[in-house]
């Protein structure tokens, strides 16, 4: 039986209710953490928070997910940027942050590695340049997953934590707010994807 608000929902978080009761949930759910994390700047939290309020049962499984998904691709960013850097570093850091949010970062990341890798990692963007410079700098796997898994956590089961305390008030203010959000984000996406991979007017002759 569906929840009372579910009929006030809008399509968007209508669709998400539907996906949280496939048997593929949980893998889409892991793989668009993934993303997340290695390429796509949109927070996972618009997936997150309709989700954990259409079924506060699960927010823990939920964020569960969410975190393995981003460890797999903290992972995975980590050893590209230990094998990969020296031969394709310029292009790495420009499809994840920029010369010059790479360069801020490795500063703090000689200071302290662990608590800046802690600290970036609770901002969804540029999460990518930790992973990097954590690789290019040999910096010890095992401390970058624990700084990695003690940040996300914050972010991932923090918000379960206040889906618990705030559900109901947070649920009437996603009803009133999601659909401008949802478009606001595929503008984000659209705008993201055009200044990434459309080429420069600048190299035309």
């Amino acid at each position: 039986m569906p929840l009372p608000a579910f009929t006030s929902l809008t399509s968007t978080t209508a669709w998400l209710n539907k996906l949280a009761e496939s048997r593929h949930a949980y893998r889409l759910l892991f793989l668009a953490s993934m993303m997340e994390t290695l390429i796509i700047p949109i927070p996972i939290e618009v997936i997150l928070i309709p989700w954990m309020l259409c079924h506060p049962e699960k927010k823990w499984r939920i964020a569960a997910v969410a975190l393995a998904g981003n460890l797999a691709a903290a992972s995975i960013g980590y050893w590209l940027g230990n094998l990969a850097m020296n031969q394709w570093g310029d292009t790495l850091i420009q499809l994840f942050g920029g010369q010059a949010a790479y360069s801020d970062f490795q500063t703090r990341f000689n200071q302290n590695g662990f608590m800046a890798i802690a600290a970036i990692a609770v901002v969804p963007v540029p999460f990518q340049i930790a992973m990097l410079a954590a690789g290019a700098s040999d910096y010890p796997f095992f401390l970058f997953l624990l700084a990695s898994v003690m940040a996300r956590s914050v972010r991932y089961f923090g918000l379960a934590i206040l889906v618990k305390i705030f559900g109901d008030a947070a649920m009437r203010i996603w009803q009133r707010h999601s659909k401008p959000v949802g478009i606001g984000l595929v503008v984000l996406f659209a705008v993201w994807v055009g200044v990434s991979f459309w080429p420069s007017s600048g190299t035309s002759g």
